[in-house]
């Protein structure tokens, strides 16, 4: 039984604990003090609940506990009158009955969106930025973000305390930022998720291809902004373009993890609810719009093209790069160009493409990314340059830092010593 109420406890936890802490640090405008009196919270449960059952409304329960505990504070700090007047009076003058309690409405809908906007300030690393918003929002223990990131638990407890404490030195303001600042704000948030998301898709380094868990989080993450925000186009832009990409992961990687090129899935195995969840998500983006579409309803735009081909052949690849050329407009880059040269490689033949690629060697930023001559090897064997195509390969799989993808570099280079026509691109 205490087994059970473990487990019931650590579901309770992971689906509470950002309205935990966004209520929290509407109170205490403190998100590190607000992460304390939620876990001092939770070891109360953890204490008390394999006892005495799990409450009728576990959220109530936790929320009151950890209220109690800032008032307690409050008091320890010789504040407690003037922050007294913050939490509710009735709190300290009333006992209730806390496993009797229903949930309030704080406009916890609020309180979340505010969190997200302080979990994913700019004045943080991008890097903390990550961690940060997968512990609070995520509900992620420090352990699990690091074996996500497949760096070391004590990096990743470092990044998450020094945040905490950047962003209590530069007293960011618990709020929704508005007017000018909002777009650029809301942009930092959407770079976070999309990391997040882009790292499970596609892992940068360690043995595994894909980590779904991770991508599984970031659509969480998304699904929630999108609720919080529903009249903001790039966040459902995002959410689409997300769920469209996640309904390829069954048929991304074979028996043994090794990776499967778009060229070669089963498009019969893609999960069609993730494919029509994203298509709507598109649609509601687009109905929103009100001038150029951005970045991410461009992109999602994009993969509902791949979504909506029923085998590969039908790709509508023209299409496809004419909407990379806006993204290059809407968000200039060569990592962008470089995925405009796919397209046009596709729709016009690889020598279009080769001529695109060749411009971006000269970008400092491209050349030890591992993508840049892998393509460029494509585009060449394609060409019948196998020798030129091998070389390109074997540089592509010793920058990349994923074993799966040196793998498959290593194969196709060892394949044009014995010609044969492939497909790009995954």
């Amino acid at each position: 039984m205490a087994t059970d109420t473990h487990r019931a406890i650590e579901a309770v936890w992971r689906i509470e604990a950002p309205r935990l802490i966004a209520g929290l640090t509407r109170l205490v405008r403190d998100v590190g003090v607000a992460e304390e009196l939620a876990q001092d919270a939770l070891v109360a449960a953890l204490e008390q609940w394999p006892a005495g059952g799990v409450p009728h409304n576990p959220g109530a329960w936790l929320m009151t506990t950890a209220k109690r505990r800032a008032i307690d504070q409050f008091r320890r700090a010789e504040t407690f009158k003037r922050k007294i007047e913050e939490v509710g009076r009735e709190l300290e003058e009333s006992t209730p009955d806390i496993g009797a309690m229903v949930a309030e409405d704080d406009g916890i809908g609020d309180d979340l969106l505010r969190l997200v906007f302080v979990a994913c300030h700019p004045v943080l690393s991008t890097e903390a930025r990550a961690a940060l918003t997968l512990r609070l929002l995520g509900g992620l223990t420090t352990d699990e973000i690091a074996r996500a990131f497949l760096v070391p638990e004590p990096t990743v407890a470092q990044r998450i305390v020094r945040a905490k404490k950047t962003l209590a030195k530069a007293q960011v303001p618990f709020e929704v930022p508005q007017g000018d600042e909002l777009a650029a704000r809301l942009s930092s948030v959407l770079e976070v998720v999309y990391l997040i998301f882009n790292e499970g898709y596609s892992a940068t380094a360690g043995d595994d291809w894909m980590r779904p868990a991770l991508c599984e989080d970031a659509l969480r993450l998304g699904r929630i902004l999108a609720r919080l925000a529903p009249r903001e186009p790039e966040v459902h832009g995002l959410v689409a373009l997300m769920e469209i990409q996640a309904s390829r992961a069954a048929t991304r990687t074979g028996p043994g993890g090794e990776p499967i090129l778009l060229a070669d899935q089963n498009r019969a195995r893609w999960d069609q609810l993730l494919i029509r969840r994203g298509l709507a998500a598109l649609g509601r983006a687009e109905a929103l719009i009100d001038g150029k579409p951005g970045p991410y309803v461009l992109q999602a735009a994009i993969a509902a093209c791949h979504a909506r081909a029923r085998h590969f052949e039908d790709t509508d690849w023209e299409r496809i790069a004419g909407l990379y050329e806006h993204l290059a407009q809407a968000m200039p880059s060569p990592v962008v160009e470089l995925n405009r040269a796919v397209a046009l490689s596709m729709a016009f033949g690889p020598e279009t493409g080769l001529a695109l690629l060749d411009q971006l060697i000269a970008f400092p930023a491209m050349r030890n990314y591992h993508l840049l001559p892998s393509v460029r090897g494509d585009f060449l064997a394609k060409l019948d340059r196998h020798a030129e195509a091998r070389v390109e390969f074997e540089r592509a799989a010793l920058l990349t830092r994923n074993e799966r993808e040196r793998t498959l570099l290593l194969n196709r280079a060892a394949a044009c010593a014995q010609p044969a026509r492939t497909d790009p691109s995954g």
